[in-house]
């Protein structure tokens, strides 16, 4: 069983920066992939960002690129993801997500908001 607890959000004026954090239990965290998505009002889930277990590989939406950096610490068993450059479009509830054994988990969310 994984459970996963984010924070962070707030709410920003554009072109400020949040970092999100997304604290895992379980000793498997550092095997697995973590991801970011995010829920706008009205809009389907989308992919946000992923890092794989090691770090190595690293992946992002394009509508985040050069602004979103994920990162992770396994020996603290949390994903980061830094925003820089907030807009008000990235106004919408963050999730934390992962797969273990076929099995997904999600948090709970963290809202962050973009004012104008």
């Amino acid at each position: 069983q994984v459970q996963l607890v984010e924070s962070g959000g707030g709410l920003v004026q554009a072109g400020g920066s949040l970092r999100l954090s997304c604290a895992a239990s379980g000793r498997t965290f550092s095997s697995y992939a973590m991801g970011w998505f995010r829920q706008a009002p009205g809009k389907e889930r989308e992919f946000v960002a992923a890092i794989r277990w090691n770090g190595g590989n690293i992946y992002y939406a394009d509508s985040v690129k050069g602004r979103f950096t994920i990162s992770r610490d396994n020996a603290a068993n949390t994903v980061y993801l830094q925003m820089n450059s907030l807009q008000p479009e990235d106004t919408a509830v963050y999730y934390c997500h992962t797969v273990v054994r076929g099995a997904k988990y999600w948090g709970q969310g963290t809202q962050v908001t973009v004012s104008s």
